[in-house]
C-alpha cells in the first residue's frame, strides 16, 4: 500500500490513539502540521480509499482507526528501501551506513551478536 509522506502523518495519530474524529485528528496534527481541516479531509478520504484507515459513524461524525498496522507499514517500507537501493541485500545496506556515519560501538557488538546467533556459533 502506498501512504505518501502527508498521510503518514494522519497514519501516526491514529496509531498512538483510536478511535479520532476529524476534530481530533486536527488538533493531534496542531502544532506538527499548518493544514487546514479541508487538508486533512482529503488525508482522510484518501487514506480511507486506499483501505489504510477505517470509518464507524459516531452520530453525526465518522470515528477513524487503522486498518494498516504499524508494523505492516514499516515492514513494507524496510523491504522496500532494501529492494530500490540494495538489491534486496542486507550487507550493502549495512556497508553504506557503516560508510557514511560513524558506527558506535554498541552498534558494532550489537552486529557481531546477531551474526553469532544467525550463523548459530
Amino acid at each position: 500500500m502506498n501512504i505518501t509522506e502527508a498521510e503518514v502523518h494522519v497514519m501516526d495519530v491514529l496509531w498512538h490513539r483510536s478511535p479520532m474524529s476529524t476534530e481530533d485528528i486536527a488538533q493531534a496534527l496542531q502544532g506538527r502540521q499548518a493544514w487546514k481541516r479541508a487538508t486533512i479531509k482529503t488525508l482522510i478520504n484518501r487514506l480511507l480509499n486506499k483501505g489504510a484507515i477505517s470509518a464507524t459513524p459516531d452520530g453525526r461524525r465518522y470515528l477513524y482507526r487503522p486498518v494498516l498496522q504499524h508494523q505492516d507499514w514499516m515492514a513494507e517500507q524496510r523491504n522496500g528501501l532494501l529492494d530500490r537501493w540494495f538489491d534486496g541485500r542486507l550487507t550493502p545496506l549495512v556497508t553504506h551506513f557503516a560508510a557514511h556515519r560513524k558506527l558506535r560501538r554498541a552498534d558494532i557488538e550489537a552486529l557481531k551478536r546477531l551474526i553469532k546467533e544467525y550463523d548459530g556459533a
